[in-house]
């Protein structure tokens, strides 16, 4: 496994990733991981498969902090919430599992796909900030689907699963950006900790450096959601994709040049 830089010290490049992970959790509604992880694999040296283990700890106290400040702002919907919640627990069962077993070179690329599509999904609708989501049987059981599908992307590629929940509540249930923010923040948190405790079993994270980057990304969380409420939904969506495509190519660079490379 490649070392970390020497610029710096271990605890403060974890408190960097940590820092700007949160930022983006508390402006976007993500957990933090479409970040953190890449960054983890950059700053510390760590294997996408350590990474996505060690970012998926770090989502738990941030999703708490970020959501307790949407809420207090009346932006989660809780039944909603709970509904991609349990979808979402046994989805990251699912995704730790399918974790271990995948090769990170695979992991690689479908971590860029999934990156890829999330940023498109972002630009194609951009709510009112008053929009409300409505809940029939149909619906119910979709967000159930949702939740799942989260979980997956939680336990596999070490995010909350707020890149894939969030457009889905703007764009296909007509939820408001901050409404979707703080939902998705709340329902990730069941899983992220449910996939943690999986990781943890299959000793693949280090709790220690986990929660060094879980409490720095959950101070800055509060202050990326004061951004959020100030910063115009459809320059959010902008932004969030355009964060989401540099990451991508990024990445995609970077397994072009690992191909063949054992990690």
């Amino acid at each position: 496994m490649p070392h970390a830089p020497r610029w710096a010290p271990r605890w403060l490049l974890l408190l960097i990733v940590g820092i700007l992970g949160g930022l983006l959790s508390g402006v976007f509604g993500v957990g933090g991981g479409a970040v953190m992880v890449p960054l983890l694999i950059w700053l510390l040296g760590m294997d996408q498969r350590r990474a996505a283990a060690t970012s998926l700890v770090a989502i738990v106290p941030t999703a708490i902090v970020g959501s307790v400040a949407y809420g207090f702002g009346g932006h989660v919907a809780i039944i909603v919430g709970g509904l991609v919640a349990v979808g979402g627990i046994g989805g990251a069962l699912i995704g730790t599992r399918l974790l271990r077993r995948v090769p990170i070179g695979v992991l690689r690329w479908m971590f860029v796909g999934l990156l890829g599509l999330a940023a498109v999904e972002t630009l194609i609708d951009i709510p009112s900030r008053d929009a409300e989501i409505s809940l029939t049987m149909v619906s119910g059981t979709i967000l159930l689907l949702v939740g799942v599908l989260m979980g997956v992307a939680s336990g596999l590629f070490g995010i909350g699963g707020g890149v894939i929940v969030v457009p889905i509540l703007m764009g296909g249930f007509g939820a408001s950006d901050l409404l979707a923010k703080g939902t998705s923040l709340a329902a990730m948190i069941p899983a992220a900790i449910t996939g943690s405790a999986a990781n943890m079993r299959a000793r693949l994270v280090r709790v220690g450096d986990g929660l060094v980057v879980g409490f720095a990304a959950s101070a800055a969380s509060l202050l990326g959601v004061v951004v959020a409420y100030h910063i115009n939904p459809r320059v959010s969506g902008l932004l969030f994709s355009v964060l989401l495509t540099v990451t991508m190519v990024q990445l995609a660079y970077r397994a072009i040049k690992l191909r063949g490379v054992a990690d």
